[in-house]
């Protein structure tokens, strides 16, 4: 009867813990391939287009992927395209706490990137 329990209780711990791991892996995975694929396009036109530049461009939008949730990402991301807008709705962008913030947070991870990556 002891070893009956004993599995069970080895049994559900090993379940939880796989649990776990997934869980953090879809955490640390958050961004679509579509979103990881256009950083990394983005960032071999910047670096030139090298297999060396592959390998540092995943490299970076791995780490970025680590240290900015998608939502924020996508929100920095739609800053830099709307600050670029002429007039007063491209204003609007260059001039929030909010936009500025959230843009700051990708450079910021975008450094990091950088220096782990490059």
């Amino acid at each position: 009867m002891f070893a009956g329990t004993t599995g069970r209780m080895i049994g559900a711990l090993v379940a939880l813990a796989a649990m776990v791991v997934t869980t953090r892996a879809d955490d640390l995975n958050d961004y679509p391939t579509s979103a990881r694929s256009e950083y990394v396009f983005g960032c071999l036109k910047a670096n030139g287009e090298t297999r060396q530049a592959i390998e540092q461009c995943s490299c970076s939008i791995d780490v970025v992927a680590s240290l900015v949730p998608y939502e924020r990402y996508v929100t920095a991301e739609t800053v830099l395209s709307m600050s670029q807008v002429r007039g007063n709705l491209g204003g609007q962008f260059r001039t929030s706490e909010q936009a500025a913030s959230a843009l700051n947070d990708l450079r910021r991870a975008q450094a990091e990137a950088e220096v782990r990556c490059f």
